[in-house]
């Protein structure tokens, strides 16, 4: 703040024409009154000193006028870089009087400098190409004005016009919850499922998208969030663990999900909704895996004994139809088929038993040929004389 003090000071003086303190003094002072003889100084040819030094004139501001007398130089020679002699020069090419170059005609370069400038930026700012895949609006001051297909585009350059271009094709996933995070709906039984789920989505209206919501995204996140809590309502604990179940819900969620989108006018279309997941809560995780082991080992033993069921009734029926084709047969000849019948029936009975029947003339009724047979296969032990030593004395 001093230095600017002292400078407004020094220029306050060198407008009224009072003593410059960056000149030498003209009492002679400590100097010894050296600018009598420094002309180039700015003492005049008189030796004289009575104007002030200004440092803003070239050659210290020391100059006679017609009168004799050294004239200050103004504010406004100050500041259009001129002394009192007229317009100062300078050696530098960045100083006041700095000129372009002429053309070769004696015209001048800016016009053309000017429309070089106006057209890189409109070829920066003002041409735009849209992929296949996507759409782009335009925005005239701030405010929509159309849409624009794939393509080349020109347009005002900013910050006249400006240009969106967005991807209207390309599906887009969101995931709920975002992270590891646990995400628990209450079913319509009364029970909490953490659940988490993918929707699908992408752009159908462009327009209704940019300039109808305020944040599209977060909006489609708490459209699904609501329509999956609603959907979850309606089923039961079993329900979402369920194949079935689960596509019930993600059909229904997706359902209201464009419900109300439609209705915001959000133009967004629902490709589709997964659910990734659907456990219970972590609390009472590891009771709901045993009561799901259990369910597993009863489903087992069901699945066992309608097997074991299906199994007898298909031998019932096939006995039962073995029996009609020998009762068709016993119409047709009753006495033979009776007599084969009772042949077979003893056959099976008198196979396993010990006893063999003959009913022949001059045979005994009754032989024990099977106590015989096995009499037979068994050997007959021998039995060897171990020779008497001879009785002594003989």
């Amino acid at each position: 703040m001093r230095i600017l003090d002292g400078f407004k000071q020094s220029l306050v003086l060198a407008m009224a024409g009072k003593k410059n303190p960056w000149g030498k003094p003209s009492n002679g002072g400590a100097d010894g009154g050296g600018s009598s003889s420094d002309s180039g100084s700015g003492g005049d040819s008189s030796g004289n000193d009575d104007g002030p030094r200004n440092p803003w004139v070239p050659g210290g501001g020391g100059s006679s006028g017609d009168d004799g007398k050294r004239r200050s130089a103004s504010i406004e020679d100050i500041f259009k870089g001129r002394g009192p002699e007229g317009p100062r020069r300078s050696g530098g090419g960045g100083g006041p009087n700095f000129r372009m170059p002429e053309r070769p005609g004696g015209g001048s370069w800016a016009p053309i400098l000017v429309v070089l400038a106006i057209f890189l930026w409109w070829l920066a700012t003002g041409l735009h190409l849209v992929e296949a895949r996507e759409n782009a609006v335009v925005k005239t001051l701030g405010n929509y004005t159309r849409t624009l297909e794939p393509g080349l585009h020109p347009t005002l350059p900013y910050p006249f016009e400006s240009v969106d271009i967005e991807d209207v094709e390309g599906v887009r996933a969101v995931n709920i919850p975002d992270g590891s995070g646990e995400k628990l709906i209450l079913t319509g039984d009364q029970n909490l499922v953490d659940l988490s789920y993918i929707v699908r989505w992408r752009i159908n209206n462009l327009e209704d998208f940019k300039f109808q919501l305020a944040e599209p995204e977060e909006t489609v996140n708490e459209v699904a969030e609501a329509a999956m809590r609603a959907s979850v309502a309606e089923k039961t604990l079993d329900d979402t663990f369920s194949g079935q179940g689960r596509a019930e819900i993600q059909q229904s969620v997706r359902e209201r999900m464009q419900e109300t989108l439609d209705r915001y006018r959000a133009g967004i279309q629902v490709v589709g909704v997964e659910i990734a997941k659907a456990d219970p809560p972590s609390e009472v995780n590891e009771a709901f895996r045993d009561v799901s082991v259990a369910e597993q080992n009863a489903d087992r033993a069901r699945n066992q004994s309608r097997g074991y069921a299906q199994q007898t009734i298909a031998e019932a029926e096939g006995a039962a139809e073995a029996f009609t084709k020998v009762y068709e047969q016993y119409r047709l000849a009753p006495g033979v088929t009776r007599q084969r019948i009772y042949y077979e029936t003893m056959e099976a009975v008198l196979a396993t038993t010990d006893k063999t029947i003959v009913e022949a003339s001059g045979v005994t009724p009754y032989l024990p040929l099977p106590e015989l047979r096995r009499r037979a296969n068994v050997p007959t032990p021998q039995i060897t004389a171990e020779a008497q030593p001879a009785q002594q004395g003989q």
